[in-house]
Protein backbone atom coordinates (compact mmCIF):
# COMPACT_ATOMS: atom_id res chain seq x y z
CA UNK A 1 0.00 0.00 0.00
CA UNK A 2 1.41 3.57 -1.21
CA UNK A 3 1.49 6.01 1.61
CA UNK A 4 2.59 9.83 0.75
CA UNK A 5 5.02 11.77 3.01
CA UNK A 6 3.25 14.28 5.17
CA UNK A 7 4.74 17.09 4.75
CA UNK A 8 6.43 19.35 7.45
CA UNK A 9 6.35 22.90 8.38
CA UNK A 10 9.54 23.73 6.91
CA UNK A 11 8.90 21.65 3.87
CA UNK A 12 5.54 23.97 3.29
CA UNK A 13 7.21 27.38 3.86
CA UNK A 14 10.02 25.61 1.35
CA UNK A 15 7.41 24.59 -1.66
CA UNK A 16 5.95 28.15 -0.90
CA UNK A 17 9.24 29.60 -1.61
CA UNK A 18 9.56 27.61 -4.70
CA UNK A 19 6.31 29.26 -6.25
CA UNK A 20 6.49 32.10 -8.49
CA UNK A 21 5.05 35.63 -6.94
CA UNK A 22 1.79 35.92 -8.63
CA UNK A 23 -1.04 38.52 -6.99
CA UNK A 24 -4.23 36.87 -6.15
CA UNK A 25 -7.18 37.38 -8.50
CA UNK A 26 -9.21 39.18 -5.76
CA UNK A 27 -8.31 41.44 -2.93
CA UNK A 28 -10.81 43.00 -0.65
CA UNK A 29 -9.95 46.61 -0.80
CA UNK A 30 -11.61 48.90 1.18
CA UNK A 31 -13.89 51.12 -0.83
CA UNK A 32 -15.12 55.06 0.07
CA UNK A 33 -18.88 54.29 0.70
CA UNK A 34 -21.17 57.04 1.22
CA UNK A 35 -20.73 55.21 5.33
CA UNK A 36 -17.17 56.38 5.47
CA UNK A 37 -17.14 59.55 3.68
CA UNK A 38 -19.62 60.82 7.07
CA UNK A 39 -17.39 59.57 9.33
CA UNK A 40 -14.92 61.20 7.83
CA UNK A 41 -16.58 64.43 7.43
CA UNK A 42 -18.02 64.06 11.21
CA UNK A 43 -14.26 63.39 12.58
CA UNK A 44 -13.05 66.36 10.56
CA UNK A 45 -15.58 68.51 12.00
CA UNK A 46 -14.49 66.89 15.22
CA UNK A 47 -11.07 67.76 14.94
CA UNK A 48 -11.43 71.27 13.92
CA UNK A 49 -13.79 71.43 16.99
CA UNK A 50 -11.01 70.50 19.44
CA UNK A 51 -8.50 73.04 17.88
CA UNK A 52 -10.75 75.52 18.30
CA UNK A 53 -12.04 75.15 21.63
CA UNK A 54 -8.43 75.25 22.54
CA UNK A 55 -7.58 78.33 20.61
CA UNK A 56 -10.26 80.20 22.24
CA UNK A 57 -9.20 78.99 26.06
CA UNK A 58 -13.07 77.52 26.77
CA UNK A 59 -13.70 75.00 29.41
CA UNK A 60 -11.53 72.19 27.35
CA UNK A 61 -8.30 74.15 28.75
CA UNK A 62 -9.75 74.70 32.28
CA UNK A 63 -9.91 70.77 31.96
CA UNK A 64 -6.05 70.39 30.54
CA UNK A 65 -5.01 72.08 33.99
CA UNK A 66 -7.11 70.75 36.30
CA UNK A 67 -6.27 67.33 34.78
CA UNK A 68 -2.45 68.18 35.02
CA UNK A 69 -2.82 69.57 38.55
CA UNK A 70 -4.22 66.39 39.89
CA UNK A 71 -0.94 64.71 39.04
CA UNK A 72 -2.10 61.03 38.41
CA UNK A 73 1.14 59.86 38.67
CA UNK A 74 1.76 60.87 42.09
CA UNK A 75 -1.97 59.44 42.78
CA UNK A 76 -1.12 56.23 41.33
CA UNK A 77 2.38 55.57 41.48
CA UNK A 78 2.64 51.67 41.90
CA UNK A 79 1.41 51.32 38.44
CA UNK A 80 3.98 53.74 36.58
CA UNK A 81 6.75 51.20 35.90
CA UNK A 82 4.15 49.42 34.00
CA UNK A 83 3.16 52.24 31.95
CA UNK A 84 6.81 53.23 31.02
CA UNK A 85 6.93 50.42 29.13
CA UNK A 86 3.17 50.20 27.64
CA UNK A 87 3.93 53.65 26.16
CA UNK A 88 6.53 52.54 23.84
CA UNK A 89 3.03 50.66 22.01
CA UNK A 90 2.84 54.44 20.34
CA UNK A 91 6.52 55.08 19.31
CA UNK A 92 7.26 55.07 16.07
CA UNK A 93 9.98 52.58 15.71
CA UNK A 94 9.35 50.34 17.71
CA UNK A 95 5.50 49.76 16.94
CA UNK A 96 7.21 50.45 12.92
CA UNK A 97 9.34 46.92 13.28
CA UNK A 98 7.48 44.73 14.88
CA UNK A 99 3.99 45.89 12.37
CA UNK A 100 6.42 45.90 9.48
CA UNK A 101 7.60 41.92 10.41
CA UNK A 102 4.22 41.08 10.45
CA UNK A 103 3.11 43.45 6.97
CA UNK A 104 5.88 41.23 5.64
CA UNK A 105 4.60 37.97 6.83
CA UNK A 106 1.05 38.78 5.20
CA UNK A 107 2.53 40.39 1.88
CA UNK A 108 4.80 37.25 1.14
CA UNK A 109 1.69 34.63 2.03
CA UNK A 110 -0.17 36.63 -0.44
CA UNK A 111 2.49 37.06 -3.35
CA UNK A 112 1.61 41.16 -3.38
CA UNK A 113 3.58 44.37 -1.63
CA UNK A 114 -0.08 46.01 -0.96
CA UNK A 115 0.23 45.65 3.16
CA UNK A 116 3.29 46.96 3.12
CA UNK A 117 2.96 49.82 0.43
CA UNK A 118 -0.28 50.81 2.47
CA UNK A 119 1.59 50.78 5.73
CA UNK A 120 3.90 53.40 4.38
CA UNK A 121 1.12 55.63 3.22
CA UNK A 122 -0.56 55.80 6.34
CA UNK A 123 2.98 56.41 8.08
CA UNK A 124 3.86 59.26 5.10
CA UNK A 125 0.22 61.01 5.57
CA UNK A 126 0.83 61.08 9.70
CA UNK A 127 3.84 62.32 9.26
CA UNK A 128 3.08 64.97 7.08
CA UNK A 129 -0.40 65.84 8.75
CA UNK A 130 0.54 65.37 12.77
CA UNK A 131 3.99 67.06 11.93
CA UNK A 132 2.21 70.06 9.97
CA UNK A 133 -0.57 70.52 13.12
CA UNK A 134 2.74 70.33 15.49
CA UNK A 135 4.72 72.91 14.11
CA UNK A 136 1.73 75.16 12.93
CA UNK A 137 -0.14 75.35 16.57
CA UNK A 138 3.47 75.21 19.04
CA UNK A 139 1.93 74.41 22.09
CA UNK A 140 3.65 73.63 25.05
CA UNK A 141 3.13 70.59 27.15
CA UNK A 142 2.19 70.34 30.70
CA UNK A 143 6.18 70.45 32.24
CA UNK A 144 7.02 73.63 30.25
CA UNK A 145 3.74 75.68 30.78
CA UNK A 146 4.80 79.08 32.10
CA UNK A 147 0.64 80.59 32.46
CA UNK A 148 -2.20 78.99 34.35
CA UNK A 149 -5.00 78.98 32.78
CA UNK A 150 -3.48 79.93 29.07
CA UNK A 151 -3.50 77.81 26.07
CA UNK A 152 0.57 77.84 25.33
CA UNK A 153 -0.68 78.13 21.76
CA UNK A 154 2.33 79.52 19.17
CA UNK A 155 4.76 79.75 21.91
CA UNK A 156 7.14 76.76 19.82
CA UNK A 157 6.12 73.55 21.41
CA UNK A 158 5.15 70.33 19.35
CA UNK A 159 3.16 67.92 21.35
CA UNK A 160 -0.53 69.69 19.67
CA UNK A 161 -1.97 66.53 18.36
CA UNK A 162 -0.64 64.21 20.18
CA UNK A 163 2.24 62.07 18.21
CA UNK A 164 2.10 59.03 20.13
CA UNK A 165 -1.52 59.00 20.43
CA UNK A 166 -1.96 59.19 16.41
CA UNK A 167 0.80 56.57 15.55
CA UNK A 168 -0.96 54.32 17.88
CA UNK A 169 -4.14 54.71 16.44
CA UNK A 170 -2.42 53.92 12.77
CA UNK A 171 -0.35 52.02 13.36
CA UNK A 172 -2.52 49.24 15.27
CA UNK A 173 -5.31 49.80 12.76
CA UNK A 174 -3.69 49.80 9.66
CA UNK A 175 -4.33 46.22 11.10
CA UNK A 176 -7.80 46.15 11.37
CA UNK A 177 -7.56 48.14 7.76
CA UNK A 178 -5.78 45.33 5.62
CA UNK A 179 -8.05 41.94 7.30
CA UNK A 180 -9.24 39.76 5.09
CA UNK A 181 -12.58 38.58 6.84
CA UNK A 182 -15.16 40.60 8.71
CA UNK A 183 -14.62 38.94 11.55
CA UNK A 184 -10.88 39.38 11.72
CA UNK A 185 -11.39 43.33 11.02
CA UNK A 186 -13.77 43.64 13.98
CA UNK A 187 -11.64 42.20 16.58
CA UNK A 188 -8.36 44.19 15.59
CA UNK A 189 -10.69 47.05 15.41
CA UNK A 190 -10.88 46.44 19.10
CA UNK A 191 -7.70 45.73 19.79
CA UNK A 192 -6.30 48.96 18.08
CA UNK A 193 -8.59 51.33 19.74
CA UNK A 194 -8.37 49.32 23.32
CA UNK A 195 -4.24 50.20 22.64
CA UNK A 196 -4.33 53.60 21.17
CA UNK A 197 -6.63 54.11 24.26
CA UNK A 198 -4.33 53.01 26.70
CA UNK A 199 -1.52 55.08 25.10
CA UNK A 200 -2.98 58.26 25.13
CA UNK A 201 -3.75 57.97 28.83
CA UNK A 202 -0.61 56.69 29.73
CA UNK A 203 0.64 60.37 28.43
CA UNK A 204 -1.92 61.94 29.72
CA UNK A 205 -1.08 59.82 33.26
CA UNK A 206 3.08 60.83 32.85
CA UNK A 207 2.33 64.26 32.36
CA UNK A 208 4.32 64.79 28.65
CA UNK A 209 0.97 65.88 27.17
CA UNK A 210 -2.63 67.63 27.75
CA UNK A 211 -5.70 65.55 28.07
CA UNK A 212 -7.11 67.81 24.69
CA UNK A 213 -3.63 66.87 23.06
CA UNK A 214 -4.66 62.86 23.06
CA UNK A 215 -8.23 63.75 22.00
CA UNK A 216 -6.76 65.23 18.85
CA UNK A 217 -4.33 62.89 18.14
CA UNK A 218 -7.16 60.27 18.00
CA UNK A 219 -8.97 62.25 15.91
CA UNK A 220 -5.84 62.92 14.08
CA UNK A 221 -5.10 58.87 13.56
CA UNK A 222 -8.68 58.51 12.79
CA UNK A 223 -9.17 60.27 9.73
CA UNK A 224 -5.91 58.64 8.23
CA UNK A 225 -7.37 55.50 8.33
CA UNK A 226 -10.57 56.78 7.16
CA UNK A 227 -8.99 58.42 4.19
CA UNK A 228 -6.81 55.59 3.25
CA UNK A 229 -9.07 54.30 0.62
CA UNK A 230 -8.50 57.26 -1.68
CA UNK A 231 -4.69 56.50 -1.60
CA UNK A 232 -5.51 52.53 -2.49
CA UNK A 233 -4.90 53.49 -6.56
CA UNK A 234 -1.49 55.08 -6.01
CA UNK A 235 -0.78 51.90 -4.05
CA UNK A 236 -1.66 49.00 -7.06
CA UNK A 237 0.43 51.81 -9.35
CA UNK A 238 3.20 51.56 -7.24
CA UNK A 239 2.88 47.88 -6.60
CA UNK A 240 2.91 47.35 -10.66
CA UNK A 241 5.64 49.66 -11.24
CA UNK A 242 7.91 48.03 -8.69
CA UNK A 243 7.13 44.25 -10.17
CA UNK A 244 7.46 45.47 -13.27
CA UNK A 245 11.04 47.05 -12.56
CA UNK A 246 11.80 43.75 -11.46
CA UNK A 247 10.80 41.62 -14.35
CA UNK A 248 12.91 44.57 -16.20
CA UNK A 249 15.69 43.53 -13.94
CA UNK A 250 15.42 39.78 -14.09
CA UNK A 251 15.68 40.29 -17.85
CA UNK A 252 18.33 42.63 -18.12
CA UNK A 253 20.51 39.81 -15.59
CA UNK A 254 19.47 36.87 -17.73
CA UNK A 255 20.62 38.57 -20.82
CA UNK A 256 24.02 40.06 -19.34
CA UNK A 257 24.77 36.20 -18.71
CA UNK A 258 28.12 35.61 -20.39
CA UNK A 259 27.36 32.43 -23.13
CA UNK A 260 29.75 29.44 -21.60
CA UNK A 261 32.93 29.24 -23.72
CA UNK A 262 32.75 26.44 -26.09
CA UNK A 263 36.34 24.47 -26.13
CA UNK A 264 38.80 25.56 -29.47
CA UNK A 265 38.92 22.13 -31.88
CA UNK A 266 42.30 20.87 -32.14
CA UNK A 267 44.17 21.78 -35.41
CA UNK A 268 44.94 19.40 -37.73
CA UNK A 269 48.92 19.01 -38.60
CA UNK A 270 50.04 21.42 -41.38
CA UNK A 271 51.63 20.84 -44.06
CA UNK A 272 55.49 21.88 -44.57
CA UNK A 273 56.38 23.88 -47.17
CA UNK A 274 59.43 25.32 -48.75
CA UNK A 275 61.52 28.24 -47.98
CA UNK A 276 60.17 31.41 -49.22
CA UNK A 277 56.79 30.00 -50.91
CA UNK A 278 53.36 31.07 -49.48
CA UNK A 279 51.92 29.86 -46.32
CA UNK A 280 48.91 28.93 -47.71
CA UNK A 281 50.35 27.02 -50.73
CA UNK A 282 51.48 24.33 -48.83
CA UNK A 283 53.35 22.29 -51.51
CA UNK A 284 55.06 18.82 -50.82
CA UNK A 285 58.51 18.29 -50.49
CA UNK A 286 58.57 15.40 -52.77
CA UNK A 287 56.75 17.35 -55.55
CA UNK A 288 60.04 18.64 -56.58
CA UNK A 289 62.39 15.29 -57.00
CA UNK A 290 63.52 14.22 -60.24
CA UNK A 291 61.77 10.58 -59.50
CA UNK A 292 58.08 13.07 -58.55
CA UNK A 293 58.64 14.15 -62.16
CA UNK A 294 58.69 10.45 -63.78
CA UNK A 295 56.06 9.44 -62.41
CA UNK A 296 52.37 9.38 -64.53
CA UNK A 297 50.48 12.78 -64.43
CA UNK A 298 47.30 10.85 -63.60
CA UNK A 299 48.84 8.72 -60.92
CA UNK A 300 47.25 10.77 -57.63
CA UNK A 301 50.20 11.87 -54.98
CA UNK A 302 50.66 11.09 -51.54
CA UNK A 303 51.93 13.79 -49.35
CA UNK A 304 54.75 13.34 -47.73
CA UNK A 305 56.53 14.57 -45.21
CA UNK A 306 59.95 16.20 -45.69
CA UNK A 307 63.21 14.97 -44.02
CA UNK A 308 64.25 16.10 -40.68
CA UNK A 309 67.16 17.73 -42.06
CA UNK A 310 65.50 19.81 -44.30
CA UNK A 311 63.30 21.83 -41.73
CA UNK A 312 63.51 25.58 -42.07
CA UNK A 313 63.07 28.32 -39.04
CA UNK A 314 60.83 29.92 -41.04
CA UNK A 315 58.28 26.42 -42.10
CA UNK A 316 55.42 25.76 -39.64
CA UNK A 317 55.72 23.22 -37.59
CA UNK A 318 52.88 21.25 -35.82
CA UNK A 319 53.28 19.71 -31.82
CA UNK A 320 50.85 17.93 -30.28
CA UNK A 321 49.99 19.38 -26.78
CA UNK A 322 51.60 18.49 -23.70
CA UNK A 323 55.14 18.72 -22.49
CA UNK A 324 58.04 17.91 -24.86
CA UNK A 325 61.34 16.39 -23.60
CA UNK A 326 64.25 15.55 -25.81
CA UNK A 327 64.97 12.06 -26.99
CA UNK A 328 68.08 11.62 -24.86
CA UNK A 329 65.83 12.40 -21.54
CA UNK A 330 63.08 9.49 -22.75
CA UNK A 331 62.68 6.62 -21.11
CA UNK A 332 63.11 3.79 -23.32
CA UNK A 333 60.69 1.29 -23.72
CA UNK A 334 60.98 -2.96 -24.71
CA UNK A 335 58.72 -4.46 -27.00
CA UNK A 336 55.85 -5.80 -25.12
CA UNK A 337 56.80 -9.65 -27.37
CA UNK A 338 60.39 -8.91 -27.23
CA UNK A 339 62.58 -12.61 -26.39
CA UNK A 340 65.37 -11.17 -26.17
CA UNK A 341 66.85 -11.70 -22.77
CA UNK A 342 67.84 -8.85 -20.72
CA UNK A 343 71.65 -8.48 -20.22
CA UNK A 344 72.95 -7.03 -17.23
CA UNK A 345 76.32 -6.85 -17.98
CA UNK A 346 75.85 -4.71 -21.38
CA UNK A 347 78.13 -2.29 -22.08
CA UNK A 348 77.16 1.31 -23.54
CA UNK A 349 78.52 1.57 -26.64
CA UNK A 350 81.17 4.46 -27.34
CA UNK A 351 82.17 4.05 -23.94
CA UNK A 352 86.22 4.38 -24.05
CA UNK A 353 87.08 3.83 -20.80
CA UNK A 354 86.03 -0.01 -20.89
CA UNK A 355 87.33 -2.79 -22.21
CA UNK A 356 85.05 -5.58 -21.34
CA UNK A 357 84.94 -8.13 -24.13
CA UNK A 358 81.62 -9.96 -25.05
CA UNK A 359 81.50 -13.63 -24.08
CA UNK A 360 81.96 -16.04 -27.46
CA UNK A 361 79.65 -18.74 -27.29
CA UNK A 362 80.51 -22.02 -30.00
CA UNK A 363 78.55 -23.02 -32.48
Amino acid sequence: MRTERKLTRLDRVFARLDREPERPAHIDVPRMSRHRVVLLAATLAFYAAIVWAVIINSWLVTLDWQVMFFRPYQQWPEIHAFLDYYVVLGQRGPTAVMVTAWLGWRSWRMHTLRPLLALGVSLLLLNVTVGAAKIGMGRLGPHYATTIGSNEMWLGGDIFPSGHTANAVVTWGILAYLASTPRARRWLSAVSAVISLGVGLTTVYIGTHWLSDVVLGWAAGLLILLALPWFEPLIARAEARIFAMRDDWRSRRAGSAAPVPATAPVRAPAMLSPHGAPADSAVPASAESPAAEEEPALAPREPVTAPRTSRTPSAPVYLAPGPHTSRGERTPVTPAGSRRPPHSERVTRGNPHTTQARPVTGG
